[in-house]
């Protein structure tokens, strides 16, 4: 248990204590904070407070941060494409059809099994055992460039840029129906939440939902299909999926939100494109990634 003492000042006082803790702690990211809140281990003046509270003028602020769970994720000797490398993240290729991390159903064979065993266990903590490293997710059936953090520090800066809509993701995807080719971006701002009847399934809706924006640009157009570039702003469970049928378009063999297509298994869907800063050199960064064959292949089947 490692243990944290601090004291407000009148400059820190009126400020909310989870947003200062994630801004003035290297390792701790607002979520973990919240978590830690929520657990009881962070104490305003030995009392247990909420999320929402403001710090006052010599407030005692208490933390304790628990050691990390014992992971009982295996590490499995899976190949991993690994586009780049260093001592503070990775740049993963995933294939489609490869699960990110463990759950119901999917135990291993995951991103995560492979990756414990490519980074001999040397993984962020942030998101629990379940997840170490993840700091962003595609599906499964979606293939494509992802960033996996080694340290808590570099997670935690890269979780903000993607929070403050500075880290680039751009995807490349074949969606149902003939559409109109434009050298402008159209936006979709439409909430997304939970599936008011399916609740494994999201939706367009304005109960219980997040704001999402989706930027899409028309590249070619087929007979009944198109191929477009999305870039996210907001990066919710499904987003363009969800958005794509929202307008009448879904991306193509998505089995979910439009129905599949003879030749693949689930939407074809492409991380194409990353960008970040990187935690430690402030350096921008920016990766790439080639079509892959599954999605050539529809790309021939369809024109």
């Amino acid at each position: 248990m490692k243990n944290l003492k601090l004291y407000v000042s009148a400059e820190t006082a009126g400020a909310r204590i989870d947003k200062w803790l994630s801004e003035n702690i290297d390792d701790l990211s607002r979520s973990s904070v919240q978590r830690l809140l929520k657990e009881n281990n962070i104490l305003i003046n030995s009392q247990p407070i909420n999320k929402n509270y403001k710090l006052r003028t010599d407030d005692i602020i208490d933390i304790n941060i628990p050691e990390p769970e014992v992971l009982d994720v295996i590490p499995q000797n899976i190949p991993v494409d690994i586009v780049y490398e260093d001592d503070d993240l990775l740049v993963v290729n995933k294939p489609k059809g490869m699960v990110v991390h463990p759950a119901a159903g999917n135990p291993d064979g995951t991103l995560v099994n492979a990756l414990l065993f490519h980074c001999k266990g040397r993984l962020s903590s942030i998101n629990g055992v379940i997840r170490p490293g993840i700091v962003h997710r595609i599906d499964k059936y979606t293939s494509g460039l992802l960033i996996v953090a080694k340290t808590d520090k570099a997670h935690t800066h890269l979780a903000q840029q993607i929070k403050d809509h500075s880290f680039t993701r751009e995807y490349i995807g074949i969606v149902c129906g003939r559409m109109n080719i434009s050298d402008e971006q159209s936006k979709i701002d439409a909430p997304i939440g939970r599936h008011k009847l399916n609740r494994k399934k999201m939706a367009v809706t304005d109960s219980n939902s997040k704001n999402a924006i989706t930027y899409y640009k028309v590249l070619e157009t087929f007979d009944k299909y198109s191929l477009l570039k999305f870039t996210l702003e907001t990066g919710r469970t499904h987003q363009i999926r969800v958005h794509m049928a929202y307008i009448g378009h879904p991306i193509l063999g998505d089995d979910v939100y439009g129905k599949a297509f003879k030749g693949i298994e689930g939407q074809c869907l492409h991380a194409k494109k990353i960008g970040f800063i990187h935690p430690s050199t402030g350096e921008y960064m920016e990766f790439d990634s080639e079509l892959p064959e599954y999605f050539e292949n529809i790309l021939k089947k369809v024109r």
